[in-house]
């Protein structure tokens, strides 16, 4: 099967979908008929490899029946590896290694559940033609659901029972702030939010439903503020056949190292070229860690291996190396730092002249991750490298298993950054672009 290209997501052909099931049901057949062509091409690669390794074995065994008796007495007294034992032993040692560290498995379509029909209606929401979904979105947009459940665990359900069949009153505005916050909205962003509610509730009588479908459009507004602030794409994607350059910062125990992996895969699967530079070299196995993670999308790293070498030398080298290589994305990695140690934050800020010394060409994006679960203290945090790294966006990891997902909507209220990348789940396919209309849907599913 083909890879799905993240980065060039196909654009909405039509209206929102009215009939969502027959839409569904639609995408379900087509995916089950891909699917299914697909597996009778390996079934078909597997029938020619079997019938070549047939071949070996006959062949061998052939030309050890026309050996001379003296040959074979020979290697009678000494021990014979035999093809097929070198082949063994080699295939072996690949299942050892792939049992350390199992190759991540493809996303496979399972049944018309409430998982499918509910990603189905989230693209069809979109006006996505029935004919351009991809399973690796249906299986992305349930991990993500999933991902989303405790940060809404009893958040729409509380909502609705409190609204009832009343409508919208200062009484249920006053339980939706309290609901909003708890998610870690944050202040700003639940300001805005009951304020164009409160607007609507004088217009006219506004229902539960309607005060759902009102809330939904404000957050994704908010979200997507501060791309039309900065005159920016919605999807951050490298530009094809340019050198871009994208420094990954923050402090440590976010996922840092892991989030430029998955990075790295993400670009690698949807057809770029792509280099690391391994500009941690303040923590202890940091440039380690990071090869693993190069290793398993087939990325070569750029490192000094000298004990605390110096960061801007790394990706004086690993540019150089882009260049000469025609390296479509450059991602660097830096080490993890504290807002407050002041000298590694102008550590950072060297690296950025570097770059923009080195490869004034380049496209150049900083982004800052930052871990969901810890809530509003990743808006200091943003706010503390917004200096020294010049940020431009926000990747957001974690995000399953916390309750404080509403933490996205805070940090693009209060700070103008957009978020950028989004992570739900420790797999190295885990990781994909954000979509402000996914991620209210998620966050506000009613199941």
């Amino acid at each position: 099967m083909s890879e799905f290209d993240w980065f060039q997501r196909p654009t909405p052909e039509a209206e929102a979908a009215e009939d969502a099931l027959a839409w569904a049901k639609e995408a379900y057949a087509r995916l089950k008929a891909q699917q299914q062509g697909s597996q009778s091409e390996v079934e078909a690669v597997e029938k020619v490899e079997a019938a070549k390794e047939v071949e070996i074995i006959e062949e061998q065994k052939s030309t050890e029946e026309q050996k001379p008796l003296e040959e074979l007495k020979l290697e009678e007294q000494k021990p014979v590896v035999s093809l097929l034992e070198q082949a063994a032993a080699k295939r072996e040692e690949r299942l050892a290694n792939l049992a350390q560290e199992p190759a991540p498995a493809e996303p496979e379509l399972g049944q018309l559940d409430a998982d499918f029909l509910w990603s189905a209606e989230v693209l069809a929401a979109q006006g996505r033609s029935a004919a351009q979904v991809s399973i690796e979105e249906i299986d992305w947009l349930a991990k993500l659901r999933a991902g989303m459940e405790k940060t809404r665990q009893g958040f729409v359900t509380q909502l609705l029972e409190n609204l009832g069949d009343d409508p919208l009153s200062e009484q249920s505005l006053g339980e939706i702030e309290s609901l909003l916050l708890r998610a870690d909205v944050g202040v700003e962003s639940t300001d805005q939010a009951l304020d164009r509610l409160r607007k609507r509730m004088n217009e006219g009588v506004l229902d539960a439903t309607g005060a759902l479908g009102l809330l939904k459009q404000e957050l994704r507004e908010q979200l997507e503020k501060p791309l039309s602030n900065k005159g920016v794409l919605p999807l951050l994607a490298p530009d094809k056949n340019q050198l871009n350059i994208w420094l990954i910062v923050g402090v440590n125990g976010v996922g840092k190292t892991t989030t430029l992996g998955k990075l790295a895969n993400l670009a690698v699967r949807s057809g770029y070229s792509c280099l690391v530079a391994a500009g941690d070299t303040f923590r202890a196995a940091a440039v380690q860690q990071l090869q693993v993670w190069a290793e398993r999308s087939g990325v070569t790293v750029i490192a000094n291996p000298s004990a605390n070498a110096d960061p801007a030398a790394v990706v004086f080298d690993a540019i150089g190396a882009a260049r000469s290589k025609n390296i479509e994305l450059l991602l660097v990695d830096t080490a993890g730092r504290l807002q407050t140690k002041h000298n590694l934050m102008e550590e950072l800020a060297k690296v950025r002249r570097i770059i923009d010394r080195l490869a004034p060409e380049a496209k150049v994006e900083s982004l800052l991750v930052l871990d969901a679960s810890q809530g509003q203290n990743g808006l200091r945090q943003a706010m503390a490298f917004a200096a020294a790294a010049q940020l431009t966006g926000v990747v957001l990891t974690k995000l399953d298993g916390s309750a404080r997902g509403g933490v996205a909507l805070a940090v693009a209220a209060e700070t103008g950054l957009p978020i950028r990348f989004i992570g739900a789940g420790e797999g190295i396919k885990d990781l994909r672009p954000f979509n402000s209309f996914e991620f209210v849907e998620a966050l506000l599913a009613r199941n």
